[in-house]
């Protein structure tokens, strides 16, 4: 008769092997994953004897630029797997794709507002000497800058409109606030994380969540306010690296 305890088995799984991978998947992407993917581009880029030496390798450059944007979209991925998980489903934070060419276009006009809008804010801004320039590209004068900065700009919108907007707004309406109060509250956590641009960043980030938000509350929508989020990123990048010797604060 042995005197081993039995090794306890793992209890057993209540939902498919596919949902208990993606789980296990988010959960390392939003902790451990994203180190040991750095270790290994560093360890790639130079030798282990010696002295550590930073790589200018531009390989390893684009690749610590790609591997950024798919951890920081891991935020907005555990959000989908949240609301899957629990049978609200994609509809519930208004990403329901049913309506492409209305969202396409609803998203373009708040486009037009908001970037005209966020050109007189900033210009003014900076002119009242109350806002930094903040340098919306990733590093200038290689062949990936363009589409790194798109993948920038992807990474931005969804993150932010699924997570402070469509998310944040449903579930503080569940929590019983009134929809000006749910609205208010993402607009000012918008505003607050844009602090580091100055108050000019603070108060038109301010403006654009209670904008968002309120065609949020109105239509149920994510998907024209991520598209509008990355058309303003993608011509703030672009009017940057065409146009940087000219702009108030950079020249």
């Amino acid at each position: 008769m042995s005197l081993r305890s039995p090794v306890p088995a793992a209890p057993r799984a209540t939902m498919p092997r596919r949902s208990l991978a993606e789980e296990a998947l988010v959960v390392l992407s939003l902790s451990v994953l994203a180190s040991a993917v750095y270790a290994i581009i560093s360890v790639l880029e130079a030798p282990i004897q010696g002295r550590y030496v930073p790589s200018v390798n531009q390989t390893s450059v684009l690749a610590r630029q790609v591997a950024g944007v798919l951890f920081g979209l891991a935020p907005a991925w555990l959000v989908v797997y949240l609301v899957r998980r629990s049978g609200e489903g994609l509809r519930a934070i208004g990403l329901g794709w049913d309506e492409p060419r209305r969202d396409l276009a609803t998203g373009a006009a708040l486009f037009l507002v908001v970037g005209l809008g966020g050109i007189v804010v900033y210009l003014g801004a900076v002119a009242l000497g109350v806002n930094r320039f903040v340098v919306p590209v990733p590093p200038l004068g290689h062949w990936w800058t363009v589409p790194v900065l798109l993948l920038h700009a992807v990474e931005a919108a969804l993150v932010e409109e699924v997570i402070v907007v469509g998310f944040l707004v449903t579930r503080l309406q569940q929590l019983r606030l009134s929809p000006a109060a749910a609205v208010g509250a993402s607009g000012l956590l918008r505003g607050t994380y844009h602090l580091y641009q100055g108050f000019g960043g603070f108060f038109g980030n301010l403006a654009m969540g209670l904008l968002f938000g309120a065609v949020f509350v109105r239509t149920r929508r994510t998907w024209p306010l991520v598209i509008a989020h990355l058309l303003l990123d993608v011509a703030a990048g672009v009017g940057f690296i065409l146009f940087r010797e000219h702009l108030p604060g950079f020249s």
